[in-house]
């Protein structure tokens, strides 16, 4: 039992995000700005790149003390995003009442990039979101997993150009 005051807070703390803050950090200019760069991006590699930035965790994870990388793993799913031709699709993942950055990636670009470069790119993406600075945040982070997708898995002549996932970023 007590447990339940600090679930309420986090609950408020959510739910407060998700009404006043969302929509002044997710706005349409930002929307697009990111939709655009992602399909720049995507221009330069085979890989598959979805954002999803959330205000704050749905009701019954907060209850069960979940966590973002939880939530983080079940968007990659609902996405689709491990569904692509070469198993590279990459979720970068916000969840503004927590300020926590995940990244969630396929199978096939987790195989050629250590959990210590994944890890690194969180930890820049961390700071910007402390200081309020969100696109700048995610820009980054569509940086850094763009240089590790053309590294990895580069377009080649005769490439599909097949854009196989939504440019657009996922707010809920």
């Amino acid at each position: 039992m007590h447990h339940f005051p600090a679930r309420l807070m986090r609950l408020l703390r959510h739910r407060w995000i998700e009404e006043f803050r969302m929509p002044r950090a997710a706005g349409p200019a930002l929307r697009e700005t990111l939709a655009r760069r992602v399909a720049d991006s995507e221009q330069r590699h085979t890989g598959q790149i979805r954002i999803c930035i959330e205000g704050g965790l749905p009701t019954s994870y907060i209850w069960r003390d979940a966590n973002a990388r939880e939530r983080a793993i079940t968007l990659f799913g609902k996405l689709r995003v491990w569904d692509t031709e070469r198993n590279n699709g990459v979720l970068i993942y916000l969840l503004m009442a927590e300020h926590a950055i995940e990244i969630v990636a396929d199978r096939g670009i987790n195989a050629r990039v250590p959990d210590a470069d994944w890890a690194a790119l969180t930890q820049r993406m961390s700071e910007s979101f402390r200081a309020d600075r969100f696109e700048e945040g995610l820009t980054q982070a569509l940086d850094k997993i763009t240089a590790l997708l053309v590294a990895h898995f580069p377009r080649q002549n005769g490439d599909c150009d097949r854009n196989e996932l939504p440019n657009e970023p996922v707010i809920i």
